[in-house]
């Protein structure tokens, strides 16, 4: 930290978010911006999610009524990988051709290849994260992901799984994300949590809130397998239309859940007033407030949040509400992995 920071004066643009003033050597927790949207099926323009949500950052206070010294975190901001930049642009020309073939009615055998070119992308992007995660966390710090595409955190999880076998992953989504290769692509996002259950031993729990647009044989998978906690949007609002509290329900996901947890949030986990830009949005969903809370109460209930994902942030075209929404919650979720919310203070 300088001495000359002011975190109540104006945010300055110094390649961190929200303009926090920490270097390299000095982090506590690095974040990684996956600027990646290869595999998207409907809207495109998540890969701008990092940049638009960092630009939005410096219009953030940084203070925090429950949490004391919210300014005093020690977050460093990874500068952009203009390689990522380029090879998804490369990798998204070539998946519209896949889909557009598909949509034609054309056999899957017939662009088999073009979908090789994609997984073997995909794969080095995901390489890309987890070696990128795994120098951080041998370093002690903390490592988050700012997506881009839901796809991208993959490489995070399987590093963190490793280093705490038993862990949970806290999944607030639209999409339950456990479809099988989609469309041909290993590393859909629409594929992400079935990659984890296959790819990352280590996690013992995947609970899923918020979900509300799935296919069957997604809902057979879930609602099968152990591996699972389910509560999807029908059945959290039918506690809440029939008079139970979210506190109450908010228990009910954290019970679900290991001490060690790991948070994957889509924006489009929350209703689309909130994001309507996100690439697949859907009626439906958790508020804002209702997001934080479920957050607040995890942390609070002892469990710790290992690392986390913020994803599908896709900026408008007129509008910079979708990275405002988006930043502000990647705040809370700094907030409550850097924070001992128990003793009101601040991890330096």
């Amino acid at each position: 930290m300088t001495a000359a920071f002011d975190p109540d004066s104006i945010g300055i643009a110094n390649g961190n978010f929200f303009g926090l003033p920490c270097n390299a050597e000095d982090a506590g927790t690095v974040l990684v911006q996956v600027p990646w949207d290869a595999t998207v099926s409907y809207g495109k323009g998540t890969a701008e999610g990092p940049s638009a949500m960092l630009d939005a950052s410096l219009q953030v206070d940084l203070f925090d009524e429950r949490i004391p010294g919210a300014a005093d975190m020690r977050v460093w901001t990874l500068p952009m990988n203009e390689d990522i930049v380029s090879l998804n642009s490369r990798t998204r020309s070539i998946a519209e051709n896949v889909i557009s073939a598909l949509e034609e009615g054309k056999s899957p055998s017939s662009v088999a290849g073009l979908c090789s070119r994609v997984n073997e992308a995909s794969e080095f992007l995901n390489s890309y994260v987890e070696s990128t995660a795994e120098r951080y966390l041998r370093e002690g710090r903390r490592v988050a992901v700012v997506g881009g595409e839901h796809s991208v955190p993959l490489g995070l999880i399987r590093a963190l799984s490793r280093r705490h076998p038993g862990m949970g992953v806290l999944h607030i989504d639209a999409h339950s994300d456990t479809r099988e290769a989609y469309e041909g692509f290993t590393y859909s996002h629409a594929s992400v949590m079935y990659n984890v259950m296959r790819q990352c031993p280590g996690v013992d729990r995947i609970t899923q809130v918020g979900i509300r647009d799935f296919c069957s044989s997604e809902y057979s998978l879930i609602t099968s397998s152990p591996l699972f906690a389910v509560f999807t949007d029908f059945r959290l609002k039918e506690k809440l239309f029939t008079g139970s509290s979210w506190d109450s329900i908010c228990s009910d996901i954290i019970s679900t859940l290991p001490r060690e947890v790991y948070v994957s949030f889509d924006i489009d986990g929350l209703s689309p007033e909130y994001c309507p830009s996100t690439g697949t949005p859907v009626p439906g969903g958790l508020t804002f407030p209702q997001a934080d809370w479920l957050l607040w109460r995890l942390v609070r209930s002892g469990r710790s949040i290992v690392g986390f994902d913020l994803c599908e942030v896709a900026p408008g075209k007129d509008s910079e509400w979708d990275a405002n929404t988006g930043v502000r919650m990647l705040f809370k979720l700094l907030l409550y992995s850097c924070a001992d919310v128990t003793e009101k203070s601040v991890y330096l």
